[in-house]
């Protein structure tokens, strides 16, 4: 089946999809390597930026990074995988169905394309939601020149998301605690205790870290060496999965850009935009969001949106596991017992299921299309 669709500008844009069930067979992949294969063999030109931390295997690991256009071009598009490590699997094939699309080919001279490949590649190689120094980048980004936001909440209960006995007993004492402090003040407060971020107790749920992370600090190398901040109009596409309706692309706009980010990103997407600070967001209110990075770089000249494809619902044993293992009994993380964890991990938030991949691959053409369509057209007024 091919796909036309009309920019702005008039021209037409043929995408050979011939079906979203071979595209997606095509771009998806089963591991970071295989991922990370793919998109150099799209763009063998990438440039490299290697983790000092190795794979599972110890073998080397890279943030790949892919510019098409004009040097000068004053528009941008970024486009961002791999924040949250296994989230990775999704946003990789979005990148590689876009690349497929052929959106960068016909790009008019004030335009241009960043593809920042597999971000967090440490997380996205082991199949963790965090960065190698335990941090969820997506926490990391906060100014740590200034008091560090404060999570009373997460204090109180740390023990008991992720606590030191993973004996069954201790995980009925845990939960017993949690579910005592939900009756005490709701659901919507355990939510924001346990996920918007905490800055004190390194190697639990949404450490946000000490200090930028070499993950946050490729970025911001990124964005300097690619001159980002000298763009007049800059839309950011960062893909994460594990939040909403199984197979649904949600388009959460971030608190730093506040209701002027939301409504920009409105004026592009159409009114499915949410937004934490109206309630609409299936995400709570976080800190340290890379939303964070790009409003100090940019302002009111960019537009973030995180990509949010919903898979199965919430299982707090799946990163209270994880985080257990890597605090207590880092020396098994590549043993039978890792292996277990870190698979169980990766297959929620990366559904295996050929539905969940087409949805993906159409979601993420119809975004791609919105956000080239906006910045390609020379009367466009989206802000």
């Amino acid at each position: 089946m091919a796909i036309d669709t009309r920019t702005n500008r008039g021209r037409r844009i043929k995408v050979n999809l011939d079906s979203a069930q071979r595209l997606s067979s095509i771009v998806f992949s089963d591991s970071y390597a295989e991922a990370r294969q793919k998109f150099l063999t799209a763009v063998p030109g990438s440039k490299q930026y290697r983790c000092s931390t190795g794979g599972p295997s110890g073998e080397a690991l890279f943030t790949d990074v892919a510019y098409f256009g004009r040097p000068d071009a004053k528009r941008l598009l970024v486009l961002v995988s791999g924040t949250h490590g296994p989230e990775g699997y999704c946003g990789s094939a979005a990148q590689l169905a876009f690349l497929r699309a052929k959106f960068h080919e016909e790009l008019p001279p004030s335009t241009a394309v960043l593809c920042v490949h597999a971000l967090n590649c440490y997380g996205f190689a082991w199949d963790r939601r965090v960065t190698a120094e335990g941090c969820d980048l997506n926490r990391n980004f906060v100014d740590f020149s200034k008091p560090l936001p404060a999570n009373r909440g997460y204090e109180e209960l740390a023990e008991h998301f992720v606590p030191a006995d993973n004996t069954p007993d201790g995980i009925r004492r845990a939960e017993a605690a949690v579910a005592a402090y939900r009756s005490a003040h709701g659901e919507l407060k355990v939510r924001v205790a346990r996920s918007s971020g905490q800055y004190t107790r390194p190697g639990g749920l949404f450490y946000g870290g000490a200090e930028p992370t070499e993950a946050r600090r490729t970025l911001e190398r990124v964005a300097t060496e690619f001159g980002v901040a000298d763009r007049d109009k800059v839309v950011i596409i960062d893909y994460h999965t594990g939040l909403g309706r199984y197979g649904y692309g949600e388009l959460q706009c971030e608190q730093p850009s506040g209701l002027s980010g939301y409504e920009r990103a409105v004026s592009i997407f159409g009114p499915t935009v949410t937004s934490p600070d109206l309630g609409t967001s299936t995400s709570v209110v976080i800190s340290g969001s890379q939303d964070e990075f790009w409003q100090r770089a940019l302002g009111d000249r960019h537009i973030y949106v995180a990509l949010e494809f919903g898979t199965y619902e919430s299982k707090p044993e799946l990163l209270r596991n994880d985080h257990w293992l890597f605090m207590h009994r880092a020396g098994d993380a590549d043993s039978e017992l890792g292996r277990e964890i870190r698979r169980a991990t990766k297959l929620h938030f990366y559904p295996q299921g050929a539905d969940w991949k087409e949805m993906v691959i159409w979601r993420s053409h119809q975004v791609h299309r919105q956000a080239i369509e906006a910045l390609v057209s020379k009367g466009s007024q989206f802000w």
